[in-house]
């Protein structure tokens, strides 16, 4: 009987499983099987943006109705459009969550999507706009297009392959070093030409973020950090209208009527929300006293309608947001893996201190959004993007 049982005709599904075993595929499926529950930084990062989002849309319509009704159009109309971005960045992250991150090693692909983003910053120089003194945006039909905001997520994946395919160089200058240094000119060079300097600051830290997860010898790190340290200063004695902006902060009473008026206004903002808040929609920034209340100086209206706790609320998500990032990647299975992970974070968490030290006066102010909570598409599709970049390696980190 058992005989006869073995010789009973097997289903097309019973029939696949052979093929499959025989080629060694099932073994690789049952592998990501077992990675189906992912570790609680996962659902965590989860939660830290959707809450980021959720407060970012509402602060949105409270900061920019004003605006848009002195304008002459709908209250909504700020609102409206963020959500529609929301959703477009939704997509996004979907989509770089559900391709392996392993494709990012293909170098053809890589250089691909690379040189178009590169390709579109050059775009920008000749036929961008300029707005509030940066030449950062393409009007590509009824859409604003700022392709600096999609050259962080093509620079952290051209680093991170890199430096995990030459990290047993990783000393050895002209192998490793020469290369980045490159690398930043270009990335922050094209800003700096733009005149999107805060966006430079963005790329020369990313990468030097990740050149330092992958263990560059700390002389080779103070060497580099010392000289984009004097460029910086030369860029700032040429530029006399960046230098005039940028320095501003260390003298906010003798600047507030010229160049230091938007963080001054900001700081009275957030003196006048207190420790309770004014409640949201009940501010006075953005009766035209802070500009650009809805996108760079979105921190000042949460502090002024929210108080010290919605302040704290953000920075504290910011910093959860970027240890969840160091988590992941010291739980990847791959140097490929930790240093996407690891220059996502590095990116956020910079952003983050850049933009909030700005409004508060403690930094110069250099024009960046802040992520998930400012006005504006592209910022937030490039975020949300890179979250589900993020999210891709946590699926299959260690337990």
């Amino acid at each position: 009987m058992a005989n006869e049982s073995r010789r009973q005709p097997q289903s097309l599904k019973d029939r696949r499983l052979v093929v499959l075993r025989r080629s060694g595929i099932a073994d690789k499926q049952n592998s990501r099987l077992s990675l189906s529950k992912p570790i609680p930084a996962f659902y965590w990062i989860l939660i830290v943006v959707s809450l980021l989002i959720a407060l970012g849309l509402v602060m949105v319509f409270s900061s920019s109705s004003v605006t848009n009704l002195h304008s002459g159009s709908s209250a909504w109309g700020m609102f409206v459009k963020q959500f529609l971005w929301v959703i477009a960045g939704l997509i996004a992250g979907w989509v770089t969550y559900r391709q392996p991150y392993s494709i990012w090693k293909n170098d053809k692909l890589l250089l691909a999507f690379a040189g178009t983003i590169l390709g579109m910053n050059a775009v920008v120089l000749a036929k961008g706009q300029l707005i509030n003194g940066a030449k950062a945006w393409l009007d590509i039909g009824p859409f604003r297009f700022q392709p600096s905001e999609f050259m962080k997520i093509a620079t952290i994946l051209f680093c991170a392959n890199f430096l995990s395919s030459r990290h047993r160089s990783v000393a050895i200058k002209e192998i490793v070093l020469y290369p980045l240094l490159f690398t930043i000119a270009v990335t922050a060079g094209l800003c700096g030409l733009q005149k999107d300097f805060g966006s430079a600051i963005i790329f020369a830290g990313i990468v030097m973020a990740m050149m330092f997860m992958s263990a560059m010898p700390g002389r080779q790190l103070l060497t580099t950090s010392a000289g984009l340290g004097v460029l910086g200063l030369f860029v700032l004695k040429f530029a006399q209208r960046a230098s005039e902006r940028l320095l501003a902060f260390l003298d906010l009473e003798g600047t507030k009527a010229t160049s230091g008026y938007q963080v001054y206004q900001a700081l009275l903002s957030i003196a006048n929300g207190g420790w309770s808040g004014t409640g949201i929609g009940s501010g006075t920034s953005k009766w035209g006293y802070v500009p650009l209340a809805y996108s760079d100086f979105i921190f000042s209206v949460i502090a002024e309608e929210l108080g010290l706790f919605g302040a704290v609320m953000v920075i504290g998500g910011f910093v959860l947001l970027v240890l969840l990032g160091v988590q992941i990647a010291l739980s990847a299975t791959d140097m490929h893996g930790a240093l996407i992970a690891g220059g996502i974070s590095a990116w956020f968490g910079i952003q983050a201190i850049v933009n909030i030290g700005g409004v508060v006066g403690v930094m110069p102010m250099t024009g960046l959004t802040l992520p998930f909570l400012s006005y504006g598409g592209s910022s937030m599709i490039a975020s949300m993007a890179a979250v589900g970049l993020l999210l891709n390696v946590a699926r299959y980190a260690k337990k």
